[in-house]
């Protein structure tokens, strides 16, 4: 398996690649940070639960407290204890009502939050890999390839093919016949396009040659 380039060797196009990077992760950390604020606002919708546990659990911790004390009376304190029992009975059950709120809010919080921002992260990063994982196989399999001055026919055929004519057309008035003569110029003109668009720097041109030639144009990012 042919290892994989990440950036490219031109320094100017490597920049531009560095930006876009920093430009998704900052994208990704401000949506992070919009669901993080919508989940903490989200969230304040269990403040009632809070204030009803609290309630529900001091209520109970007192009737048991109650309950406690007036079975040391004799006779009739379990008949007495009764009372208290029943109703700390009830405040736990405000308490556990209070927790179920704060559950509830907790779970929405977390719902909004991941709703608001999944989308726009996902398609943004999901984008952003399939073309830099695209870039990196290509400019790892063309780099392995670039081995020898042989390898620079096949870069000028791919020009050829997939180049715009405009920048063809700076190679010379009919490069593709040029390159059927193997032209060393011209083979090394059209390979060099292809190989800059694939993010890797040309070899030297040929010795003593290609002083009159027109310099391809650098293709975009």
């Amino acid at each position: 398996m042919c290892a994989m380039r990440f950036y490219a060797q031109d320094g100017r196009r490597r920049a531009r690649q560095v930006v876009g990077d920093l430009v998704v992760l900052a994208w990704v950390a401000g949506w992070l940070w919009v669901a993080r604020w919508l989940h903490d606002l989200v969230a304040r919708l269990g403040a009632p639960g809070r204030t009803l546990e609290d309630a529900g659990t001091s209520l109970r911790d007192s009737l048991g407290s109650a309950g406690e004390s007036v079975a040391r009376i004799p006779v009739v304190g379990d008949e007495a204890r009764a009372p208290f029992d029943a109703a700390g009975g009830a405040a736990g059950s405000i308490a556990a009502a209070g927790v179920e709120v704060q559950d509830g809010a907790a779970r929405l919080a977390l719902a909004v939050a991941v709703a608001v921002a999944l989308g726009p992260v996902v398609v943004v990063v999901v984008a952003w890999l399939r073309a830099r994982l695209s870039f990196a196989r290509r400019a790892g399999a063309a780099a392995r390839l670039l081995r020898s001055a042989a390898d620079l026919d096949l870069f000028a055929l791919r020009a050829l093919a997939t180049q715009p004519v405009t920048r063809l057309a700076r190679v010379g008035p009919d490069p593709a016949d040029a390159w059927r003569r193997g032209d060393p110029e011209v083979v090394h003109a059209l390979a060099a396009l292809e190989l800059r668009s694939l993010g890797l720097r040309p070899p030297a041109p040929p010795a003593g040659r290609g002083a009159g030639l027109p310099r391809p144009e650098r293709p975009p990012a």
